[in-house]
């Protein structure tokens, strides 16, 4: 896992790749395997003294997380020594996982929590043979799951910066931990935001979450704002007068006209996978991947 104590890169610049692996990750548990890792990791279960042994407390944390997520019969064993890298964990077939932390983790036990998340996050993904092709790639889909799972909360407020010094562990920009992890607390029904000690880390989550509320609020969903509705009904009308599909770059929906009449796909705003819906009057459509009921009408 890669650490920066440069300058920070925000936005969404990774925000297809955090999608795609949010449908990977549904595709690969199921929406009751995703949902059996609701609560979060709680701060207490991640945390000890500056007075605490570090190599004992940091084995705790690592039982807490393998706990967390799931992990049967896997005993992480934690070193520190210097790096380039924040972490780094050996994959194999177990039961023993050797994880190694930056030797800086020494002094700043806070953020042990975090590092060790991302790395053990590496193994239960290597256990479910979930990967994306490319390293940089496959670092998101374990930044995602790690946020997505309920033990990423951690990443994100690792993040600090400040006039003179910024630091940030993982792959994904501030904002788009913000985004994961708010799409998570609309899914569970939960708002990580007390956890965060990181002013920094809780203005991200913010803006991550309003994009993450545009996604719910988009058509053909009849949670869509009145300028957003007027357009689809639009688009509606232009491809019935065309005969041709009309696409909504900014919605992310495309309108299909056919013999019965016209049907829209657009994403799944819980999931991302896509769905396609008749588009015409109010219906419920059902997502065939995570099941979330959604509303749509023009």
């Amino acid at each position: 896992m890669g650490a920066r104590d440069s300058e920070v890169v925000h936005g969404y610049p990774h925000l297809e790749t955090v999608r795609a692996a949010i449908t990977a990750l549904y595709r690969r548990l199921s929406p009751d395997g995703v949902l059996s890792y609701a609560p979060s990791v709680l701060p207490a279960d991640v945390a000890f003294g500056d007075d605490e042994d570090l190599h004992l407390g940091a084995q705790s944390v690592a039982r807490s997380l393998v706990r967390h997520l799931r992990l049967p019969d896997a005993r992480m064993i934690v070193s520190f020594r210097e790096m380039d890298h924040a972490a780094s964990v050996e994959l194999t077939a177990g039961p023993e996982y050797f994880i190694e932390l930056n030797d800086r983790f020494r002094v700043h036990r806070r953020d042990i929590g975090a590092a060790l998340a991302h790395e053990i996050t590496h193994v239960l993904l290597h256990r479910l043979d979930l990967s994306f092709p490319g390293t940089r790639d496959n670092e998101i889909l374990t930044d995602t799951v790690t946020a997505y799972l309920g033990a990423g909360w951690l990443l994100l407020d690792a993040f600090r910066e400040d006039r003179l010094t910024s630091q940030k562990l993982g792959y994904l920009t501030p904002e788009e931990f913000g985004y994961v992890l708010a799409g998570r607390a609309l899914a569970f029904g939960e708002d990580p935001s007390p956890w965060f000690t990181s002013p920094q880390a809780y203005t991200a989550y913010t803006r991550g979450r309003a994009l993450a509320l545009r996604d719910a609020r988009r058509p053909p969903l009849t949670t869509a704002g009145w300028a957003a509705r007027h357009r689809y009904a639009r688009d509606l009308r232009r491809a019935a007068e065309r005969g041709a599909a009309v696409v909504s770059g900014e919605a992310g929906y495309t309108v299909e006209p056919g013999p019965d009449g016209p049907r829209v796909s657009f994403a799944c705003p819980t999931c991302h996978q896509r769905i396609r819906a008749p588009a015409r009057g109010r219906v419920r459509a059902r997502c065939g991947l995570c099941r979330t009921i959604l509303e749509c009408g023009d």
